[in-house]
């Protein structure tokens, strides 16, 4: 059964596994949506942002979203790349419930918030979101 709105509590963590990101993904990605140089052939070649936010998303999605009873995000807050990704680097993501609060345009939904990082092979951190959903409450989803 997926997790409705009150099966989230502040504090919860999320694992969402590990991603390797490849020489060729970059390329790609950069070719598709963000074709800096920095991303396309550069002796010290970076993965875009994007990508790497991207990436989280997938993660996030696979772990979180498939397995709740998501609806929209209304949005994201402090998007921050902390240091560069490069070929080969191993991204492990997380997310941590950090607050809850009533939907005031959709009762049968709750915003849950959560601070989301994609850490480095080293635990270093390279991205942090600030991630809201709109999630539907338990009575709405089994009336």
């Amino acid at each position: 059964m997926p997790r409705a709105f009150e099966d989230f509590h502040v504090g919860d963590v999320f694992e969402l596994g590990s991603q390797k990101i490849t020489h060729e993904e970059i390329v790609r990605f950069a070719q598709a949506y963000d074709p800096q140089p920095r991303h396309l052939d550069h002796e010290d070649l970076i993965a875009s942002g994007w990508h790497v936010t991207a990436t989280f998303m997938r993660l996030y999605t696979e772990g979180v979203l498939l397995h709740a009873e998501a609806e929209v995000s209304p949005g994201v807050d402090e998007l921050r790349w902390l240091r560069p990704v490069r070929p080969g680097d191993v991204l492990t993501g997380r997310v941590t419930v950090v607050g809850l609060a009533a939907s005031l345009s959709r009762p049968d939904c709750g915003i849950l918030q959560q601070r989301g990082e994609f850490l480095d092979d080293r635990e270093r951190p390279v991205m942090r979101i600030m991630i809201y959903g709109l999630m539907r409450r338990r009575q709405a989803a089994n009336p």
